[in-house]
């Protein structure tokens, strides 16, 4: 091990082969332990986009795993406007224990299974589960319907052409 002095100061700091320092280190990381998250957002230039910021929070908490889900874009007919096909995979559950709502600009789906008291298992894999997943809708975004088959909950979304607004704003002079 070799030892080198520090400039302006003279005490010996152990120093491996490349020059690097041996021993404990100060961590880089104290003193920010209550750092708060600076919005994404928070440009001069982007006005009124609180309530974006508030959805991106809320869809990053509610990010579980259960049930899985394809998006997908279903192709179009003429000139029909988009659509999207969200397919969750809800096998063991029926169509009376499935809920699809639309609650303040977001697509809800619910499931709720109840445990069977009447049976006695031997081994128990499947649990009866309950879920809620939540899908953030842009404006204009519209549910066509849901159906299910063989498992697998399909709900069908439409996007309108959004309208080209071109606004002319009148300048007032003032003395």
């Amino acid at each position: 091990m070799r030892y080198r002095h520090i400039t302006g100061d003279r005490t010996a700091v152990p120093r491996d082969y490349r020059g690097c320092r041996k021993g404990p280190t100060k961590s880089l990381n104290k003193g920010f332990e209550t750092m708060s998250r600076v919005s994404s957002l928070s440009s001069p230039f982007l006005l009124g986009f609180d309530e974006i910021e508030r959805v991106l929070d809320r869809v990053g908490k509610a990010a579980e795993g259960y049930p899985p889900y394809n998006i997908e874009r279903v192709p179009r007919e003429g000139n029909s406007p988009e659509r999207l096909r969200i397919t969750l995979a809800v096998a063991g559950f029926t169509r009376d224990q499935l809920d699809v709502s639309v609650e303040e600009s977001q697509l809800v789906i619910r499931g709720r299974q109840q445990d069977d008291k009447s049976r006695q298992y031997i081994h128990r894999g499947i649990a009866a589960r309950q879920f809620q997943r939540t899908f953030v809708l842009a404006d204009g975004m519209e549910v066509l319907g849901a159906d299910l088959k063989n498992g697998l909950l399909s709900i069908d979304l439409m996007r309108p052409q959004p309208e080209r607004i071109v606004k002319s704003i009148s300048i007032k002079e003032c003395d």
